[in-house]
């Protein structure tokens, strides 16, 4: 039953207009409060849609409104009140803090997931050096390293033979043999520049007689005992160690075990065995046959590191030919006159054993009037003769010469020069 208004005092009647809006206040900030707690153990941004937060803002003007209906006082305190509250009238700043919070987390993760982040970053991951760079470095270094000793050891191995020396000195004492010289001494240094061979060497000095052939011998062999030790060079006369009454095999026999045992001890001192073999053309087939396995590439390590020079007067008959032909020697420093005589000489020598093919073949040209004077002068010198001109000049008439233009070539060489000093 609806009691009259009437019967209603004053009193009670202004405390319940009071005190409805200030419950209606009271719920309403406590929901609020509570949703608030709520997004924020969450921490889930909520964006709310312009229309409701549109509508909540009207009901609230509209209950503002009939609050001042009832007590104009309370006008001025809910008026003040809903202007400074930021919860009921601009609430959105709450869940900006939520969401720029979120976003904080959000953005650290996606950082840790990142390679390479921008300086911008707070953490930022080491930089990872790669080690192949470093070991292709260490690599280049060790290469670079081994080449220069390597180079050192050759400028080592072939100062040690001293074959600028010998250069010089052959050049001083052989006369007329300039390119077969430097052929020489081109080969030795190619050779002696490490102690690691494929094959044995093998020099041939051909020529007619007389032309300083034998003189080139004596001259290494005198060198390499100054540089190196008597043990490790061998001067083989064929006329002299083989003679025609001695057997064949005897000589095989005695000059196999020279061999042997030479490069067996120069093997352990790691130097390079000379053996100089003169009068080759004497030499029996047993014999070339013997030295041809020396000279083949497939032995043991000793047998490799050797020097052989071959001396004979096989082809000399064609060089003289050919030189008398092109009426200067000069020709012969010339590659395509080299090449020439070369093929002239390389199949006879074939001819006469296939040893030589194996060997590098060194021409010795025929010797002129002025090298012969050069002989006579270099001889009487030697013996502490004076050297008198005119009478060296009258010495050398004496001998017979190939005449082809204004050009004299010696029959002999220097063969003779000797015994007619000594007569003299």
């Amino acid at each position: 039953e609806e009691v009259p208004a009437a019967g209603i005092p004053a009193a009670s009647r202004k405390m319940a207009s009071l005190s409805s809006p200030l419950r209606a206040i009271i719920r309403l900030r406590q929901r609020f409060r509570g949703q608030k707690k709520g997004r924020l153990h969450l921490q889930l941004p909520r964006e709310k849609p312009a229309e409701i937060v549109h509508t909540r803002l009207l009901q609230r003007q509209l209950s503002l409104s009939r609050a001042a209906m009832y007590s104009p006082s309370m006008s001025f305190f809910n008026q003040a009140s809903f202007e400074s509250s930021q919860y009921f009238t601009f609430d959105t700043s709450v869940e900006q803090y939520a969401m720029k919070k979120s976003r904080r987390k959000k953005s650290r993760r996606k950082s840790r997931m990142v390679l390479y982040p921008d300086k911008t970053k707070r953490y930022l991951p080491a930089e990872e050096k790669s080690k192949a760079k470093r070991c292709l470095l260490l690599l280049m270094a060790i290469i670079f390293f081994q080449i220069l000793n390597a180079i050192e050891n050759l400028d080592d191995n072939v100062q040690k033979y001293d074959l600028d020396g010998l250069e010089k000195t052959m050049h001083r004492e052989v006369f007329g043999q300039k390119a077969a010289v430097e052929s020489i001494v081109e080969l030795l240094k190619d050779y002696l520049a490490t102690h690691i061979h494929n094959k044995p060497l093998v020099i041939s000095l051909n020529g007619p007689t007389g032309v300083g052939k034998s003189h080139v011998g004596w001259l290494l062999a005198k060198h390499f005992r100054s540089v190196m030790d008597n043990d490790f060079v061998l001067q083989y006369f064929v006329m002299h160690h083989c003679p025609s009454g001695v057997a064949p095999l005897t000589c095989e026999i005695d000059l196999s075990k020279k061999i042997s045992d030479m490069v067996t001890r120069a093997e352990i001192e790691e130097k390079t065995p000379l053996f100089i073999l003169d009068e080759v053309e004497y030499m029996s087939p047993v014999l070339l046959d013997t030295l041809s396995r020396f000279f083949e590439p497939n032995q043991t390590n000793e047998f490799l590191n050797a020097i052989y020079i071959l001396i004979s007067n096989i082809g000399g008959g064609e060089i003289t030919r050919f030189v008398i032909q092109n009426e200067s020697t000069e020709h012969l420093h010339q590659h395509r006159g080299a090449e020439e005589l070369l093929s002239i000489i390389q199949p006879v020598l074939s001819d006469v054993h296939p040893l030589w093919k194996s060997a590098d073949i060194i021409p010795f040209v025929l010797l002129e009037k002025t090298h012969v004077i050069s002989c006579f002068l270099e001889q009487m010198r030697r013996e502490g003769l004076y050297p008198d001109q005119k009478h060296i000049e009258h010495l050398a008439n004496q001998l017979s010469y190939y005449t082809t233009g204004d050009k004299q070539y010696s029959r002999m060489g220097c063969k003779q020069i000797g015994s007619k000093v000594t007569l003299q």
